[in-house]
């Protein structure tokens, strides 16, 4: 896996946040010389993604450490299940343990809620997509833990895809102004844009938005959007969908579902590291 430069910058200060100017506890315990084995266990039943981050935990605080994981990126994994090993100086174990369980919780659990949704669309056809809605500066992380869930990413960030929302509207005065500027500045890139109701849909329409997003209408109106728009373009839900709610939605017929709380609201995985010897 290539992990971005920021991403290893970021784990490096995720460990100077903890550490500081060194794990005193340890220090005063734990002899210099002393090593041993640990192991990754699973708590309760999810999705695992973030051993490439956490092994990167290790590898910053001392390259020697030897880290082994038991189960794919991605993978449904069973309380009790022993998930990996990491082994080296005891004092680097302890270092690196409560950061590397921080990253392996907050992932799997992304991963784990994401699962969930594409389960639950499971032959509509409908593809789970995350969002922007992200804690700051994780978003590569947190992205790829949607990806490991069976879920597919949407736009990165704000300079890799055009999404016209609804205050870029109201800064240049409709619909149809703000794709024809979009259209004039930058055709490289395919233009999506949001609307509100089927009136706002058939404006985008004839502006020509390469992608549709149906934001906050009800299950009605997306039903009745599919059958205006009849596959010429993608169509994507956005707004208040939840698991009681997706299926219904994905039902429609829509392209894509977007779903914030993948990433802002999806409960940690338990996952512990103990010392085994």
């Amino acid at each position: 896996m290539d992990m971005p430069l920021t991403v290893i910058h970021l784990i490096h200060h995720a460990i100077e946040e903890d550490i500081g100017y060194g794990d005193i506890t340890t220090a005063l315990l734990v002899p210099e010389e002393s090593e041993s084995r640990a192991l990754y266990a699973a708590k309760a039943d999810f999705v695992i993604a973030g051993f490439p981050f956490a092994r990167e935990v290790f590898n910053i605080l001392d390259p020697n450490t030897t880290f082994k994981t038991f189960f794919a990126e991605g993978a449904k994994v069973g309380k009790g299940d022993i998930l990996g090993e990491v082994s080296g100086k005891t004092k680097v174990l302890l270092a690196g343990e409560r950061v590397s369980l921080n990253i392996l919780r907050r992932l799997s659990g992304i991963a784990t809620l994401t699962s969930h949704f594409v389960d639950a669309v499971k032959g509509t056809g409908a593809n789970i997509l995350d969002t922007r809605k992200t804690t700051p500066c994780l978003r590569f992380m947190e992205k790829y833990a949607v990806k490991m869930g069976g879920g597919t990413n949407h736009r990165f960030g704000l300079f890799d895809g055009i999404l016209i929302k609804d205050n870029h509207i109201k800064s240049v005065g409709s619909i149809m102004k703000a794709i024809s500027l979009a259209k004039a500045g930058h055709h490289l890139v395919k233009i999506e844009v949001e609307v509100e109701n089927l009136n706002d849909l058939q404006e985008a329409l004839e502006a020509g938005a390469d992608v549709i997003m149906l934001d906050n209408m009800s299950v009605n109106d997306i039903r009745e959007a599919v059958k205006i728009v009849q596959k010429q373009i993608p169509l994507e839900a956005s707004g208040n969908v939840s698991l009681a709610n997706v299926r219904e939605i994905a039902e429609t017929g829509v392209d894509m579902i977007s779903v914030g709380l993948l990433t802002h609201s999806a409960p940690a995985a338990d996952i512990s590291l103990k010392i085994v010897q």
